[in-house]
């Protein structure tokens, strides 16, 4: 006849059980709380992502607040600036902040500057400072891999930017780090076809980013945060009502909600948004000079 186990053995079987559940319940749960501090490290592109109420920053505060959860956003992009830059900034525009979480993208300035840049294996031991020292200093890291640097993923800049994008994959894969795969993410919404005609195009000019653009990287911020697919719908369907989040020209700004609704009246047209908007503008003067 078998013995019983003991009160003993058995709580600690229970123990192990109720760890193992905690566990995988806080595998589920988001990067972030309401109260986190969020630091976002980068160049331009996360400069210009903080400076409007549509860039990819501010997209990721107001959708985590759609889905309950208010962040302390602490934006640290500049202009021009490459990794040795920012490790150079590091403490003062993050690290004393303390924050809770930093998003990292760099890349495209270490590459599109040319010999103004930075090569592979110094920017390897940049990015990997960068990440020790936020690590020593408690701050969860979460990887962006960088967007394309003009759209022909053959030419020289793309081309010598995948092995930055590897080393940052390869990375985070050995530190244990949320990745948000911009590249790809980008790759495959310039691969689909634009509702006027031609491709989808999510820059203004090859490298910073269009209001599409924008969308893009805060989606794969979120995901990279652990959001459910329930919480990310709350935060695209959020987006769309936020006020002058396109800007179509210097002094008119639309919501997401209009902008889809222009382009969906130039496709009807078959001509392009600026080509309407051109011909609005003009009936518009012409109308108040008669």
């Amino acid at each position: 006849m078998k013995s019983k186990p003991s009160f003993s053995r058995l709580a600690i079987a229970l123990a192990a059980l109720s760890a193992f559940v905690t566990s995988l319940t806080a595998a589920d749960a988001p990067l972030v709380k309401t109260g986190t501090k969020v630091a976002f490290l980068g160049d331009s592109i996360t400069q210009g992502g903080a400076s409007h109420p549509g860039g990819y920053v501010r997209l990721v505060e107001s959708g985590l607040k759609a889905a309950g959860i208010n962040i302390v956003a602490i934006p640290a992009g500049i202009s021009g600036h490459k990794s040795n830059d920012m490790l150079a900034r590091l403490d003062k525009d993050v690290i004393s902040k303390t924050p809770d979480v930093m998003t990292l993208s760099c890349g495209v300035n270490d590459v599109w500057h040319g010999p103004r840049g930075v090569e592979l294996d110094a920017y390897k031991k940049n990015i990997t400072e960068i990440v020790d020292r936020a690590q020593k200093a408690g701050i969860q890291v979460v990887i962006l891999t960088s967007t394309l640097i003009g759209p022909k993923l053959d030419d020289a800049n793309n081309t010598k930017a995948k092995a930055y994008n590897e080393f940052l994959r390869d990375l985070a894969k050995e530190r244990k780090l949320p990745v948000a795969d911009l590249n790809a993410d980008m790759i495959e919404a310039q691969s689909k076809d634009a509702p006027g005609g031609g491709k989808v195009n999510v820059t203004t000019d090859g490298v910073h980013m269009n209001y599409l653009g924008n969308l893009m990287m805060a989606k794969g911020v979120l995901k990279s945060f652990g959001l459910s697919s329930a919480d990310l719908a709350k935060a695209e369907a959020s987006w769309q009502t936020i006020p002058d989040a396109v800007t179509v020209t210097a002094k008119a700004k639309l919501s997401l909600k209009q902008m889809e609704a222009l382009e969906a009246y130039a496709a009807k047209q078959k001509k392009s948004v600026d080509a309407v908007i051109a011909e609005m503008l003009q009936a518009a003067v012409a109308g108040a000079v008669k």
